[in-house]
């Protein structure tokens, strides 16, 4: 089925509040979907994968940094979607990128980390260069590359099988660079023992862009319904709130 992109950000905000998600990152979750899906990278499958655990994150610890000095840090996401965290971590590697040159955030036990895209490209937007670096899987790694130039208005994005062994200390690591001085874009298709390697660069995004507002989503059914009925949640809820509040008058 067709959707508008406004329907669709309407009813994820929804979603992602009914969720228990905190004020302002039920609304920074649901532009993080939206921003992946209408620039053509797949933003409903990822959801789709988010949507059984969505819940969870209310019951785990917030975002704690293990480390930090003026150029780096290391934060401990607890098993978070970066749906509700990882775009505190990208303001941290850009606050620190803007006084010192240069910037690296390593966030550890962070899941859905494709979801970075968006607040990467904020980030450069605002001027500086940003790339995030990531890997999936336990059989076949897969490495993810993600970066912008600062001041450019889109992204690119790699991503390839590789021959690498997985992780064992930590299967759900991202790095995050930040510069005011270095262009920092670059893909993972070049890289030694890499194969199936894809790569759409900003161009591409934009364009991917431009037929999303033109045509719309196309979203499962299934999937569209499921969204809904979580939403319902709020609305149930404060249809509640709303028969207290009328009856203590």
């Amino acid at each position: 089925m067709n959707i508008s992109m406004n329907e669709l950000k309407a009813a994820l905000r929804r979603c992602f509040e009914a969720s228990q998600y905190f004020v302002g990152n039920y609304e920074d979750a649901a532009n993080m979907v939206l921003w992946l899906e209408k620039h053509g990278l797949n933003g409903l499958t990822e959801l789709e994968r988010a949507l059984p655990y969505i819940t969870e994150d209310r019951d785990k610890p917030l975002s704690s940094v293990v480390y930090e000095d003026s150029t780096s840090a290391i934060i401990d996401s607890h098993g978070r979607s970066a749906l509700n965290c990882i775009a505190a971590s990208v303001d941290l590697a850009h606050a620190k990128a803007l006084e010192n040159g240069i910037a690296t955030v390593t966030v550890h036990n962070c899941h859905n980390r494709m979801f970075i895209l968006k607040a990467l490209t904020d980030r450069g937007r605002c001027g500086i260069s940003v790339a995030a670096y990531w890997q999936n899987g336990s059989q076949a790694v897969t490495e993810h590359a993600a970066a912008i130039k600062a001041g450019e208005r889109y992204p690119s994005y790699s991503e390839a099988i590789t021959s690498l062994p997985a992780s064992t200390d930590d299967k759900q690591a991202l790095t995050i660079i930040c510069s005011s001085r270095v262009d920092l874009t670059a893909s993972l298709q070049q890289s030694k023992g890499n194969r199936n390697a894809r790569y759409i660069n900003a161009e591409q995004v934009a364009e991917n862009k431009e037929h999303s507002v033109e045509y719309g989503i196309e979203i499962d059914r299934g999937l569209w319904q499921e969204i809904n009925r979580i939403g319902t949640g709020i609305l149930v809820e404060n249809t509640e709130l709303s028969r207290q509040g009328a009856g203590g008058r």
